[in-house]
């Protein structure tokens, strides 16, 4: 299967139609596509952030239930300890940790406002004060756990 000089003629007419289209740029400093790719990203993190939260609150609505189940069943009580307990340790950590993710959010967002106008830097910004916030985190109950 070799290409001939009309095939080729083809390829490239085909590649250079869907390409040209990216390349070319209009008269306007405004960056519309830029401002898009931002609102996209920012609703899907606000969705994720709504799904964590939902998945939560179920948590919490399950281990009521699973407490509840183990008491109406009149389990041994060395065994439904066992079960029930729940360590203020993690408790504490995990209210440290959304502290940590709402103020690396928070730092981000002042980054952002005083870098105007939005585009792709302002999601790079997001990303590294979010990353900057788990690692905080993470040296956290690292230095909590010794």
């Amino acid at each position: 299967m070799t290409l001939t000089a009309i095939d080729m003629k083809k390829v490239l007419s085909i590649s250079a139609a869907i390409t040209l289209p990216f390349l070319a740029s209009a008269q306007s400093d405004y960056d519309y596509r830029a401002m898009e790719i931002f609102r996209i990203c920012a609703m899907i993190f606000i969705v994720g952030l709504f799904m964590v939260f939902i998945i939560a609150i179920m948590k919490r609505i399950m281990d009521h239930r699973i407490r509840n189940k183990i008491v109406d069943k009149g389990i041994p009580e060395n065994i439904a300890s066992s079960i029930l307990q729940s360590s203020p340790k993690e408790d504490g950590n995990v209210n440290i940790k959304w502290f940590s993710i709402l103020a690396g959010i928070g730092a981000a967002l002042t980054i952002i406002y005083y870098t105007q106008p939005l585009g792709i830097h302002s999601l790079a910004i997001m990303a590294f004060c979010l990353s900057a916030s788990f690692l905080g985190y993470y040296f956290f109950t690292r230095s909590t756990e010794k």
